[in-house]
């Protein structure tokens, strides 16, 4: 199948792209993180610099480097000056621990790795195989850039050339290095541009999802590839963000259902006094946004701003649900995104019709390069041109799609297919649970039961009292059996639970 793109498009990889917008506006503030701010002259200036810093090291032509830090100005300059001289970078989650750090860097074969501080103190003393250097952004990078010369140019980098390499979660096993391309990114961007309505010169957009996420990147590259402005933060502080929004006067930001949690749930004088009036586009992604959130946060921010987009690190952005949308279509992930195919396929292979629950496939030109030195699992991933995404969804009537779960997470108890998805929505609902995972747990007579580890907001309810709630909103077999109180469910960078380490956990 052909991907017909828009005439407008220019072929580019990224990095001449946002090159292209500090030539426009020189002076203008293009990032902010804490009182640390560049201007476009200086980002150019700082990647250059960056740049060069990288080819005095000698490593070799398109071999990979890692960066293993929190969200920076810093950051984006050496993903940025890396791209430029065509190394792929592997970006890590710096909240892992050591050994997952040690073993991603080994899997991609990292010949230089960037740290933050904590990074660097954790990593003392280790060797990691392959690694020319490490060097520590906040302590030596700079005097490093002082003393390193100019070099003479930069080589042409092609847009199906790889630009980023960030891992999957994990949810679902160990950790798959997906090859990004310069096309799909640039592309993606431009398709944001036009949906979200955010990302002009004029807008001001705020960074605070992870960089070492697709997600993250994305949004936090998209502010400056069009000339306007990003506000960076490091670490999520739910008060500081909602104040941020208000007295920076931002247009635009992008979170994951854990921070719209934390937002709302902070002082009530606090939040009266932040309403946004500035915004123009709350954008969700990631993780699937209960429907009793969405209403929560349009409720707070005002109609016409929210829009949920789902996607996967292998697909890019798949769909969008826009505002008009959020409360007709419940428990919805919209329609296609721009040049975005969807089909939903049946076991037998053949084309599910309205409402029937299937494996989703998408084609688009956003779609990735395959995984890292992994030839066998890149293979299962595609159905000819068509990429699994490896959920179970439904579309009806209209052509919305629905995202019933993870194929993975399906459930099967007496021989009937259950979706964790379902139950958590209904248990949400409850004023007393504040999160929720619904897992499968073994069972001779049944396969498996339904097991709800959940995290409570001040009164614990008893399994009785949870099954009572669920009765006669969802069918007898899909009422939690097991119910374990935890503290905090376990979750990704970008806020998706990790099952995998629920599953087979003893009550």
């Amino acid at each position: 199948m052909s991907i017909e793109l828009p005439s407008t498009y220019k072929h580019t990889n990224i990095s001449d792209g946002v090159r292209s917008a500090c030539l426009k506006n020189p002076s203008k503030i293009a990032y902010k993180h804490g009182k640390n701010t560049r201007t476009y002259s200086e980002l150019t200036q700082r990647i250059d610099s960056i740049s060069s810093l990288i080819s005095s090291f000698g490593i070799l032509s398109k071999s990979n480097i890692a960066i293993v830090a929190s969200n920076s100005i810093e950051y984006m300059e050496i993903v940025l000056a890396a791209s430029q001289l065509g190394h792929p970078i592997a970006t890590v989650n710096p909240k892992l621990t050591i050994k997952e750090i040690v073993s991603i860097c080994e899997d991609a074969q990292a010949s230089l790795i960037f740290v933050d501080q904590k990074v660097s103190i954790l990593l003392e003393g280790i060797q990691i195989d392959g690694a020319q250097r490490k060097i520590n952004i906040e302590n030596e990078l700079s005097n490093l850039i002082d003393h390193s010369s100019q070099m003479d140019g930069l080589p042409a980098i092609d847009e199906k050339e790889t630009f980023t390499i960030p891992y999957t979660s994990g949810t679902t096993g160990k950790p798959k290095g997906v090859l990004v391309p310069h096309r799909s990114r640039a592309l993606t961007l431009y398709g944001m541009a036009d949906a979200y309505g955010c990302f002009s010169s004029d807008d001001r957009f705020l960074s605070i999802a992870p960089m070492c996420h697709g997600a993250g990147m994305i949004f936090s590259l998209a502010p400056i590839f069009f000339g306007g402005y990003a506000e960076i933060m490091d670490d999520f502080n739910p008060e500081l963000v909602m104040k941020t929004i208000e007295e920076e006067n931002i247009t635009g930001f992008f979170g994951v259902p854990t921070h719209f949690y934390g937002m709302l749930g902070i002082d009530q004088s606090i939040l009266d006094s932040c309403t946004g009036s500035s915004l123009k586009t709350i954008i969700s992604n990631a993780a699937a946004l209960p429907q009793s959130l969405k209403e929560k946060i349009v409720e707070h921010f005002g109609e016409g701003l929210l829009y949920e987009c789902y996607g996967s690190t292998e697909g890019g952005i798949i769909s969008n649900l826009k505002p008009e949308d959020q409360l007709r279509k419940k428990q919805c992930v919209g329609e296609p995104f721009p040049f975005t195919e969807i089909k939903i396929l049946n076991h037998d292979g053949n084309e599910c019709g309205p409402n029937e629950v299937g494996e989703v496939f998408t084609s688009s030109p956003y779609i990735f390069n395959g995984y890292w030195q992994k030839e066998k699992e890149t293979q299962d991933a595609f159905d000819g041109e068509w990429l699994t995404v490896g959920d179970l969804a439904k579309k009806d009537e209209d052509g919305f799609l629905y995202i019933v779960d993870r194929k993975t997470d399906m459930i099967i108890s007496g021989g009937i297919n259950i979706y964790p998805r379902e139950i958590e929505e209904i248990l949400l609902e409850h004023p007393d649970i504040n999160d929720i995972a619904i897992v499968g747990e073994p069972d001779e007579k049944w396969g498996e039961i339904i097991k709800a580890f959940i995290v409570f907001k001040e009164e614990e309810l008893s399994l009785d009292e949870i099954q009572d709630f669920c009765s006669n909103k969802i069918a007898s077999i899909k009422i939690p059996k097991i119910i374990e109180t935890i503290d905090t469910l376990p979750r990704n960078a970008n806020g998706k639970v990790l099952k995998t380490k629920l599953r087979g956990t003893k009550a």
